[in-house]
């Protein structure tokens, strides 16, 4: 074995050693920490588990068990008797009834494990995905320096799967599928062209499949609908209209469950199921760009651009395709955030990992005589 196997070596056991050390730690997680957010998500998954498919109806009426006031009594909560008063569960005069706000794709994942033991299978399968990736990371690398970026990116990686990743169920399934959809966007500009249409395919399913967990990912998918439809107005050729076409459609095909899921909760496939506190107009609010500044959310978007712009100015070829779709989506998700007058600590934790994951896999493809890595004189 090499010199770069054994570091690679070497690092995939650093990353053995932090997976072990986030299972340890999510191993002792409750599922009752006084969120209201997770008792919400944990009611989608008790209806699944009760009524199977039918349970994307969350109608606060089938709480007829007491499941949902059980559940808030047990925290506290000083209206636990009245569920029409239960937090995540907005009125809707479209249907006149009382229904959980998010989208049924985070409760239907928890509702794969055992009752009462669905917060911690899920986080430990997330970090088990996260490490296969960052594996996947590490083992492409071709040189020192880009062994060191895949092994300080996979460290990190690992790292977020703790803190701000618990903050809410909905991040975890995110994460696993911005790792994989960063994968395949970055495959996508390295393939040959008889195998791009299936990729785009599998990434714009990923996206939509994204939104089911959380409706804000809804964003992710602005980036590639710029650039498909971008290339086909220049380009005007069947190959770039099948390209967006291709990523239309399975991206419609994945946020199937979340249309189903509105038109039984709020009337339309195209209504919302948020309270009027989240779906508020745009605007700029000091207070909550001051919170975004001073958060790793914000440390993680300043590296995403950075990383954009150097990988434009690395590359005349491909690269420069994925460093123009990392950047649009950027844009349109940093427009969207940064207006939106409500922070959370994981807001643009999705569009900052799903850029990331890209730029990685694209920076580790690039051709050793491009990759503007200094190489080593034995190189």
């Amino acid at each position: 074995m090499g010199r770069m196997g054994v570091l690679k070596l070497l690092c995939a056991i650093g990353f053995l050693a932090v997976l072990a050390s986030n299972v340890w730690s999510i191993s002792r997680w409750s599922e009752s920490r006084g969120v209201y957010d997770d008792i919400c998500y944990l009611r989608q998954a008790h209806l699944f588990e009760r009524f199977g498919l039918r349970g994307i109806d969350t109608n606060v009426t089938f709480d007829d068990d007491h499941y949902l006031k059980n559940g808030l009594k047990a925290i506290g909560y000083a209206e636990w008797h009245d569920v029409k008063r239960a937090p995540c569960h907005p009125f809707i005069p479209a249907v006149d009834k009382y229904v959980l706000q998010y989208p049924p794709g985070t409760g239907f994942v928890l509702s794969l494990f055992p009752t009462g033991f669905q917060a911690i299978p899920l986080y430990v399968l997330t970090n088990v995905t996260i490490f296969a990736f960052a594996l996947l990371a590490l083992f492409r690398a071709r040189e020192p320096v880009s062994l060191a970026l895949a092994a300080v990116f996979g460290f990190a990686a690992l790292y977020l799967m703790i803190n701000p990743s618990k903050a809410s169920y909905s991040v975890a399934p995110t994460m696993m599928v911005c790792a994989a959809a960063g994968f395949l966007t970055a495959k996508l500009f390295a393939v040959r062209r008889q195998r791009r249409l299936l990729i785009i395919a599998l990434v714009g399913l990923l996206i939509g499949l994204s939104v089911n967990f959380r409706l804000p990912n809804l964003f992710l998918a602005a980036g590639y609908c710029l650039c498909f439809a971008g290339a086909f107005l220049l380009a005007r050729s069947k190959e770039t209209f099948l390209h967006g076409l291709a990523f239309g459609v399975s991206f419609l095909i994945g946020i199937v469950p979340t249309l189903i899921a509105n038109a039984i909760n709020a009337g339309s496939p195209f209504s919302t199921t948020y309270g009027s506190v989240d779906v508020v107009p745009p605007e700029l609010n000091a207070g909550v760009l001051l919170s975004y500044l001073v958060d790793v959310q914000f440390t993680l978007l300043a590296i995403s651009v950075g990383w954009t712009a150097w990988l434009w100015w690395s590359d005349r070829g491909r690269a420069r395709g994925v460093a123009l779709l990392v950047a649009a989506n950027l844009a349109v998700n940093l427009i969207f955030f940064m207006t939106h007058p409500i922070f959370t600590p994981y807001y643009i934790i999705p569009i900052d990992m799903l850029s990331l994951w890209t730029l990685l896999f694209a920076t580790l493809d690039l051709p050793a005589d491009k990759s503007a890595f200094p190489q080593p004189a034995s190189a």
